[in-house]
């Protein structure tokens, strides 16, 4: 018997697992009678019955379940290691950024950057989930917060993030007034179980003080540490660069001038796939520039 056609056995795999003809054609862009051709062709080659066609639909024979069961995995394989060198689009760019970057930082200034490069459309994918370039070969770049070392892909710095204790405007008047450093720990403090508090104990140790006891509460997300905190929990050692628009917004205030360094910094990341994609070339510049903008402000805000 010559060698089962690789198109067929797709068309196999799709009709089985949609139990729909229509919908199989329709997710590989055939026709229905194509696909149905490609089904009858398979049968006939492979001598067996394949499926029981029905007005509902089509359902697998025995032999077909049996057949599934072999192929199905192959294909997949298949489909994987063929996904990375579909076309590429140079004027369509696609970013995973994480939603509190999006909101805070990079969505308010994409405006001049659209405007520059009319020709490009950009994608964002708001995600907290680190992307995988080899599984998801659409995705072009991604702006992460880290150390600066994933494998397998391109790292460029973009600047460093900087904490400082802030807390609401209603906890502070409650409290007196802002308070002197070295009684910080006397304040209610916001924890993250996660990392055993070391971020305070970094605190503490570079400005002076001594941390707390106990603290007022523990949150492993960084979200719901400013949201304790504009609701008047605590105070938590907030990132300045998330914590931008409420702080804006007089939602939170800073209580000290001082400011420190986090162990993470942002920064933009790609496979070698993307390095000269027209896109992210220019993205990367403007992105640049407006990194080394922001870090003399937060420079000349200390």
């Amino acid at each position: 018997m010559s060698r089962p056609p690789l198109h067929a056995l797709m068309g196999f795999v799709a009709a089985a697992r949609a139990g729909n003809l229509t919908r199989a054609a329709e997710g590989m862009h055939l026709t229905v009678s194509a696909l149905s051709h490609q089904i009858r062709g398979l049968e006939a080659r492979l001598g067996r019955q394949l499926f029981e066609r029905s007005a509902r639909g089509v359902h697998l024979t025995a032999e077909g379940r049996h057949l599934l069961g072999r192929v199905a995995a192959h294909i997949d394989a298949l489909e994987d290691a063929l996904r990375p060198y579909g076309p590429r689009h140079d004027d369509v760019l696609t970013l995973s950024v994480t939603p509190s970057m999006a909101s805070a930082w990079l969505v308010p200034r994409l405006g001049a950057f659209l405007a520059a490069q009319p020709q490009l459309e950009l994608n964002l994918q708001s995600t907290v989930a680190v992307v995988d370039f080899e599984r998801d070969p659409d995705v072009d770049a991604a702006m992460r917060i880290g150390n600066g070392h994933w494998p397998g892909v391109a790292s460029e710095h973009l600047f460093d993030e900087w904490a400082a204790p802030m807390a609401s405007p209603a906890l502070v008047e409650r409290l007196g007034g802002p308070p002197a450093l070295e009684r910080l720990g006397d304040w209610p403090l916001i924890g993250e179980p996660d990392d055993g508090n070391e971020q305070w104990l970094a605190w503490f140790a570079e400005f002076g003080g001594r941390p707390p006891k106990r603290y007022a509460a523990n949150f492993d997300d960084t979200e719901a540490s400013l949201r304790a905190a504009v609701s008047g929990v605590g105070v938590t050692l907030g990132r300045l660069t998330r914590a931008r628009l409420l702080l804006e917004s007089g939602q939170l205030v800073r209580l000290t001038r001082e400011r420190m360094r986090t162990n993470y910094a942002h920064y933009l990341v790609y496979p070698a796939r993307a390095s000269d994609h027209a896109g992210l070339q220019a993205f990367r510049r403007w992105l640049q520039e407006e990194a080394r903008t922001y870090a003399a402000q937060l420079s000349a805000d200390t």
